[in-house]
């Protein structure tokens, strides 16, 4: 009987300490920990801390329990684990006051992780941290230093500031540094409270305790970094501050502060930050850190990460204030061993830095250019993307084609991520530096190549305006990319959209023979393209879209291949894709104009807009009046937008051959690809006499407006409708354009727009939003967008209302857009002077 009790006493004793509960002692945290991670699955560990948490909750009710530091103990576990604990901040309080160190201890650091400004309980922090300050006991005071550095708030900060003054002004060098780093918090919470602690900082200074120098240099630092006046005053320490790193670079062994074999690193970069900003744009202040500078850069033993660590610091600190070139070398040489590193950490700090500074000395770092090209072999992705940027960063006129042979091999096995990017920058590269344009032709063919379906639009759009605006290079153009065409007939689509474009402007160039191909082509050659390329699954919309168009302008300048042509041309009359669909019906029909069709597809005006060099070298400073706009931003960039096309009326004859299509390629319809911008108007406009002509006898029409709606395509005749405006390019960034097109002009001094967001690049835009702002004679209201989100090659729109409150004033507006890609947010803005139809 006797042990049949023993045993069930024993189970319960088991349970009660299994379920975190015994009749006196509460468990230990120990045994919290353990039996968490025993969980096996999530609900189990929900289950123990909820147990535990009920256990704390109904301890907390007796004042008198002794394992009040234990409970709270736990419940900061609690906390850490990610579950609520907030009803422990006023046992925290209850510690806090308590006389014991250890009470004081626990309690301090709940008050540390449980509270936050928003807390009711932390106004009650406030008197028992003004009382720890003044104890006597230097480690309560250092308790209460840390909690105040850590909660502070803007009230906080006030009540106390000169408490901590008083402990910086105190000979006990424990709670001097600590002071020390509670200031800084304040300054950077408060910074107008810098004035209290100017005068006590600077005897800091002149301490011989490091960890104390490292607080000073600290928070003299951060005062520098937020007052010109405070920079000012702190310039007259630089002697000291040199003076101290000069003792710590010529010191001997010291166990205390020795870190593999260099005397205090911690506190050398600490300095070393200091000087940086002391000596910014600074003369004579630099002068009297050259040499310490040069004596670190020097002196520095790099065997070992720490004194890799001061020569970063070094580096960075002569890049920045107005050093010597010859010290400036010195900087570079040592990014230059960084990258000879076989740490790959240390060689990506050093092409990151190297990026930032080319720009202070550019011959320095072209010496290092070879090891910065070996980098593009990389195994690391990070130390590959860093090295292209600084790649194209180091290019120039001496050396574009040895550093674009080495790009090139890079982009052949480079990831899909970097091709887009890669191919962008290498256009803008090749348009700046290339020696002659068929170079520069010849390269941007190999980009398209080895890129692939990755290049941006905008570089095929440019490669279509740099060969329509040279005159001496069509002829070679139209020949090396349809030689390009046919030995890659399928997988460069961007490559295919150029040149047919090419081809359907140039394409009677071919059939003259040149110096470069001294064989003859024929029609049929070309022709043979087309046929290869359209009826194929793997091409595209875009580059069939492309091919319709060239094939309809080739009518005009082939004769012996029209029947292939207009078979072709006709192959897509019932795609499923509309845009496609409509372009072979329309085009269909022009080719049985006779003579006009001639006069309908002639070559294209020269194209002058190049989106891309625009938005990359081109950038300007807006010189507008930013006090009249309604927004409170930033200085904003703006690129240069040309807003000089005419608006396109309803007797255009692009208005009334455009059958109802909403997609962007309709104004392309007889002016190219996609990629290129429409002619001007003064080439599209026609009189409403020979638009009805082209359908015969313009008196069997009833009116002017009828367009197309009498021929016989199932399309129900339009209404006639309201001028429509040509869109005014707002934002061309990154492949991001924003266009905003009057919709209805002044009525009753309201305008009605409407903006729409195009996606050119290959990644989706997340949280897309749009901004407006008028001068102070307009209201203006904005209409949700049509989506958040943009996939790529698609578009939002939104609509916006603008009110005029002075007559006759012209409307001029600033944009603005932000979105997130990859996770990482961008954003674009600029500036619209003058709307067509305002």
């Amino acid at each position: 009987m006797a042990t049949a009790v023993e045993l069930a006493i024993e189970k319960i004793d088991e349970y009660k300490s299994k379920i975190g509960r015994t009749l006196g002692t509460p468990m230990r945290l120990r045994d919290l920990i353990r039996q968490v991670r025993a969980a096996r699955t999530m609900a189990e560990e929900r289950a123990v801390v909820d147990r535990e948490s009920a256990n704390i909750r109904e301890s907390f009710r007796d004042d008198d329990s002794p394992w009040k530091c234990r409970n709270i103990a736990k419940l900061l576990y609690i906390h850490m684990l990610g579950y609520p604990a907030h009803f422990g901040q006023m046992e925290c309080m209850k510690l806090v006051a308590h006389p014991r160190f250890t009470d004081k201890r626990i309690g301090y650091l709940g008050a540390m992780l449980l509270l936050d400004e928003r807390s009711e309980v932390h106004l009650l922090v406030t008197n028992s941290l003004k009382n720890d300050l003044t104890c006597s006991t230097q480690f309560v005071s250092g308790l209460a230093l840390c909690t105040l550095g850590s909660i502070c708030s803007a009230e906080m900060c006030r009540d106390l500031a000169n408490e901590v003054e008083k402990i910086i002004k105190q000979n006990n060098a424990y709670l001097k540094k600590k002071a020390a780093l509670c200031a800084f918090r304040i300054v950077r919470k408060v910074p107008e409270l810098m004035e209290v602690f100017i005068p006590c900082t600077r005897s800091l200074l002149g301490e011989k305790n490091h960890g104390v120098l490292m607080g000073a240099t600290t928070l003299v630092t951060e005062m520098c970094e937020r007052s010109p006046d405070v920079l000012n005053h702190f310039k007259k320490l630089v002697p000291n501050l040199v003076r101290i790193l000069k003792n710590l670079l010529m010191s001997g062994y010291s166990p205390e502060h020795d870190v593999t074999g260099i005397s205090d690193p911690f506190l050398q970069v600490k300095i070393l930050r200091l000087l940086r900003v002391l000596g910014k744009d600074d003369v004579r202040v630099t002068e009297e850190m050259n040499d310490i500078l040069a004596q670190v850069a020097t002196n520095t033993e790099t065997a070992k990460n720490v004194g890799n660590a001061i020569l970063y610091e070094t580096v960075l600190t002569i890049m920045e204030i107005k050093s010597e070139s010859g010290l400036r070398i010195l900087a570079v040489n040592i990014l230059g061993r960084f990258l000879l590193n076989t740490d790959k950490n240390i060689r990506y700090v050093a092409l990151n830095t190297l990026l930032k500074t080319v720009h202070v000395d550019y011959q320095a770092v072209q010496r290092h250019r070879n090891v910065v090209v070996e980098c593009l072999k990389d195994p690391d992705i990070s130390i590959r993307k860093r090295a292209m940027e600084l790649c194209f960063a180091l290019m120039n006129r001496t050396n574009i084609a040895i550093m674009t042979k080495e790009v090139l091999i890079f982009l052949e096995t480079a990831d899909a991520e970097f091709k887009s990017e890669c191919a962008s920058r290498m256009y803008i590269a090749t348009e700046r530096f290339s020696p002659n344009h068929e170079w520069h032709l010849d390269t941007m063919i190999t980009v398209l190549r080895l890129a692939g379906k990755y290049v941006p639009d905008e570089v095929v759009s440019c490669m279509i305006q740099m060969i329509s605006a040279n005159d001496q290079l069509q002829s070679y153009a139209v020949s090396q990319l349809y030689h390009a065409a046919q030995r890659d007939a399928i997988n460069a689509q961007p490559l295919l959209q150029v040149a047919f474009w090419t081809i359907g402007e140039f394409g009677d160039l071919l059939l003259q023979p040149t110096d470069v191909d001294s064989t003859p082509i024929s029609e049929s050659d070309v022709i043979s393209v087309f046929e290869t390329v359209l009826p194929s699954v793997l091409t595209s919309l875009m580059t069939k879209c492309y091919g319709v168009t060239a094939l309809a302008k080739l009518a005009t300048r082939f004769h012996s291949t029209g029947d292939r042509i207009e078979a072709l041309v006709r192959m897509n009359q019932a795609h499923i894709q509309l845009e496609l669909q409509q372009r072979s019906v329309e085009f269909n029909v022009i080719l049985r104009l006779g003579e006009l069709r001639d006069g309908l597809l002639e070559r294209m005006p020269v194209i002058t807009h190049n989106s891309l060099n625009a938005a990359a070298p081109s950038m300007i400073e807006d010189d507008g009046k930013k006090d009249d706009l309604k927004i409170s931003s930033a200085e904003i960039k703006t690129f240069v937008v040309s807003t000089d096309a005419t608006p396109v009326t309803n007797g255009d004859l692009l208005g009334d051959l455009n059958l109802g299509s909403t997609s962007d390629y309709s104004a392309d319809l007889l002016g190219g690809g996609g990629g290129a911008p429409a002619a001007p108007a003064q080439q599209q406009q026609h009189s409403n006499s020979n638009i009805l002509d082209i359908f015969g006898d313009s008196s069997s029409l009833p009116s002017s407006n009828a367009g197309v709606a009498d021929l016989d395509f199932g399309i129900p005749a339009a209404k006639e409708s309201a001028p429509t405006y040509q869109p005014v390019i707002a934002i061309n960034s990154k492949g991001i354009e924003v266009q905003i097109q009057v919709i209805e002009s002044w009525r009753n001094e309201q305008a009605r727009l409407k903006m729409t967001a195009y996606n050119y690049t290959p990644r989706t835009l997340t949280n897309f939003n749009f901004l407006a702002a008028v001068t102070k004679t307009f209201d203006i209201a904005l209409e949700p967008s049509s989506s958040p989100n943009i996939e790529p090659n698609e578009h939002a729109t939104q609509f916006m209302t603008i009110t005029r409150k002075v007559p006759n004033t012209a409307a001029r507006m600033r944009t603005k857009i932000s979105y997130i890609v990859d996770g990482s947010e961008q954003v674009g803005d600029g500036v619209v002077n003058e709307f067509p139809g305002l």
